[in-house]
């Protein structure tokens, strides 16, 4: 079955252009106008991706990167915003929202299938160990699902904070710097700053809080981020090596 990309654009000429290069990467495309017709066809199609069309005074793409962000049945969909040189203000708004990776126009098609080759490659893997589980003190991460668990708790990660989440619990207590971070959760987009990282990293925060206390994200000043048990931490005690539990 071919993977469906959703384009929420009011751009025909745009949706064109798209439908050649996705299709080239064997994406069957859709045409949604609004964000309405975007949500509707994400629920009944299970697409890969969204692509959002991202103008001054254009659609509210934000109100859709946080719907389809909130609804359990679209959450893991890769959101792609393209958005207008200098645009900081919006970049920072689709952030909040969820979306998980910014192109800047004007588009360059090989960026854009960077994009989705590095999603089905993280899909490939996932599947390949999909017995194995990454935990961390009482947390496991599931590559299979990109969903994380702490006791009866259970939520599911965007792309880029389950990049960051596997990284930092595969490499715990260890420092990593804001530029660490960008090459292992953008590794093809030389347009992500620093800013951009921290904002993902809060939003990482507040799911792990929301998933119950014992492992955090610390900021090491003037060095960057680092996973640590909280527990652990307070009793002073060395903290419990990440491991990967082969479940069969």
């Amino acid at each position: 079955m071919e993977p469906v990309a959703i384009i929420c654009s009011q751009d025909a000429e745009l949706y064109i252009i798209l439908e050649y290069i996705l299709g080239l990467n064997g994406h069957k495309t859709l045409l949604a106008g609004n964000i309405e017709e975007a949500m509707e066809r994400a629920r009944e199609t299970s697409p890969v991706t969204v692509v959002l069309d991202c103008r001054p005074n254009g659609l509210p793409v934000a109100t859709l990167c946080a719907q389809l962000k909130e609804d359990p049945t679209t959450r893991a969909i890769l959101l792609v915003a393209l958005i207008a040189p200098g645009a900081e203000d919006q970049h920072i708004q689709l952030l909040k929202a969820g979306v998980d990776d910014s192109l800047v126009r004007p588009l360059v098609p090989a960026k854009l299938l960077a994009s989705l080759r590095s999603r089905r490659a993280t899909g490939a893997r996932s599947n390949v160990h999909s017995h194995n589980i990454l935990s961390f003190g009482a947390m496991e991460l599931r590559p299979e699902s990109l969903r994380v668990r702490h006791g009866e708790r259970e939520m599911q990660l965007g792309t880029i904070e389950f990049r960051l989440l596997r990284h930092l619990l595969e490499n715990p207590r260890e420092v990593f710097s804001r530029e660490d971070l960008i090459a292992i959760a953008w590794p093809n987009n030389i347009h992500v700053d620093t800013r951009t990282v921290d904002v993902h990293v809060s939003r990482l925060r507040k799911s792990l809080q929301k998933l119950g206390p014992g492992v955090s994200i610390r900021t090491v000043r003037s060095a960057g981020y680092m996973l640590d048990d909280t527990a652990s931490s307070r009793a002073a005690d060395p903290l419990p090596s990440s491991t990967i539990t082969r479940r069969d």
